[in-house]
């Protein structure tokens, strides 16, 4: 949430005092947006990775603070767990040679931070899930030494009044209980940030939705969890089921889990911050001095902080973001979809073809969200996590008959997106070589079938066939990926399996 959050203790008077000012905030939210107080378009986008900390061995190092310490930059800030570490990029403009460029600021970034971790023995790692993680790793006890997450910790085990339930059903079944939200910790993601305008925000929203589940099944990369192979994408039920503040007749009420979709397109930003107070109690009801309406009718630009702070206690897969940037106010869509890793150029890859693509869709004279059932882009994105690379989806049907139809994901991909993620780009003003450099990357993903995901499992298995026990065996699968990821090479290039043993002879 990156809220310098004090933990302490709350009462009821803090509850509804909260709940008032949230009120309050939502009203002078949408008084800004009434007065057309936004900055203007600047094409800016963001990029935030998180990262594990990874031993030689490929087990997790609980060692963030030592590892921040040495490393001495802004740019990288801690995580939930002590195993886990984010590092920013400055915004840029979306443009020229820009992703050339995040490569680049990237490289050096991940370069720099794993130096620094290997005077304390540990390495960087980019990874959805982190294969080795055992139940142990992922207590209370393991949690960043940082007030909000303590608090938030508190806060949702006290929501909830019982023990988290991960229950996940996939190529093998999960079936566990935590009494803490660590076990979210084990999900490290890149967050895709793009600042429009209030004008364009339900557009580039809904159409971030409407693609959710094609960029997990080109980017999946989080296969493993606690020694089961599970969905090919499984941070999302991860994710919800760790931070689910709702005990099982809340679920049965069809009361809204906080890790959400969503249900519905929208037609402005203003319908999810509204959604996100009306629909989910408070978790911090941390209060500031600032009187929103008080601000905007002296000409001043509020902060709306009870607003951001229970924003980010929501954890939509696309989510709205007020801020502020040399005193004007701006809205970003931050696209939290996609798995970390493998390598730089596979997530800069991602990235390119996610905001060529909404740019295009969110330009379309028929846009996609008018012909596509929410419930279908609900269910495509379930299905991109269940099955990755292999997925199949529906899709609206092309030409004048309307519909939809079934179609496998690479196919749609190959065949109707990534046209499309090029004219988009071209849009934004990036070059053609960045251009065809980055949305090549998916392309090949696409016509080999290989992605993250698929490339764990299969030298996972193969590791299995060569008379490996199965922690051995994902013990040597993230070794191998941490050698391979760090090579730099697209994952779609890496050789399945161990290498051979070096002969002796």
């Amino acid at each position: 949430m990156g809220e310098k959050v004090v933990a302490g203790r709350f009462d009821l008077s803090d509850r509804q005092h909260y709940r008032d000012k949230l009120r309050r905030c939502l009203t002078g939210l949408e008084r800004l947006l009434a007065e057309q107080r936004f900055d203007r378009p600047k094409n800016l986008m963001g990029l935030e990775i998180e990262l594990n900390l990874v031993g030689a061995d490929g087990m997790p190092r609980m060692l963030n603070g030592e590892v921040l310490e040495r490393i001495a930059s802004r740019d990288f800030q801690t995580e939930l767990a002590m195993f886990n570490l984010e590092v920013n990029i400055a915004p840029h403009r979306l443009g020229g040679r820009v992703f050339d460029r995040l490569a680049e600021e990237l490289r050096t970034s991940l370069a720099y931070a794993d130096r620094k971790a290997g005077e304390v023995d540990a390495g960087i790692v980019m990874i959805g899930i982190l294969p080795t993680l055992d139940r142990d790793d992922l207590v209370s006890s393991n949690l960043s030494d940082v007030d909000r997450y303590t608090l938030l910790n508190d806060q949702i085990v006290a929501a909830r009044g019982e023990d988290f339930l991960l229950d996940i059903d996939g190529v093998e079944r999960l079936t566990c209980t935590s009494k803490s939200i660590a076990p979210e910790a084990a999900c490290t993601s890149v967050q895709l940030h793009l600042q429009v305008t209030p004008g364009r925000f339900a557009d580039v929203w809904n159409a971030a939705q409407a693609v959710a589940g094609v960029q997990i099944a080109v980017g999946a990369n989080s296969p493993f969890l606690f020694g089961r192979e599970l969905w090919r994408e499984s941070r999302p039920p991860l994710f919800q089921q760790s931070t689910d503040t709702r005990p099982p007749e809340l679920q049965a009420q069809g009361v809204r889990p906080r890790t959400w979709f969503g249900e519905r397109w929208i037609s402005s930003a203003y319908d999810l911050f509204e959604e996100n107070l009306r629909y989910f109690p408070a978790l911090l009801p941390i209060c500031d001095e600032e009187d929103p309406l008080a601000v905007l009718d002296e000409g001043g630009v509020p902060s709306l902080a009870e607003l951001v702070l229970h924003n980010g206690t929501v954890y939509r897969w696309n989510r709205p973001v007020y801020g502020i940037a040399d005193g004007v106010p701006h809205l970003r869509v931050e696209n939290r979809v996609l798995p970390a890793g493998p390598t730089v150029t596979d997530v800069i890859a991602n990235a390119a073809f996610y905001y060529g693509l909404v740019r295009a869709l969110a330009e379309e004279s028929r846009p996609v969200w008018t012909r596509l059932p929410f419930e279908a882009a609900a269910a495509n994105f379930d299905a991109a996590c269940r099955h990755g690379i292999d997925a199949r989806m529906t899709w609206p049907r092309r030409g004048r008959h309307g519909g939809t139809v079934e179609v496998d994901a690479v196919s749609l991909v190959r065949d109707e997106l990534l046209p499309l993620a090029e004219s988009g780009l071209a849009a934004w003003g990036v070059e053609p070589a960045d251009r065809d450099l980055y949305l090549g990357v998916i392309e090949e993903r696409c016509r080999r079938r290989a992605n993250g995901a698929s490339w764990q499992a299969a030298t996972f298995h193969g590791a299995l066939e060569a008379g490996l026990a199965r922690d051995a065996a994902l013990a040597a699968t993230t070794r191998r990926y941490g050698e391979l990821m760090h090579s730099g090479e697209p994952v779609h290039t890496w050789p399945v399996g161990l290498p051979e043993p070096a002969s002796l002879g």
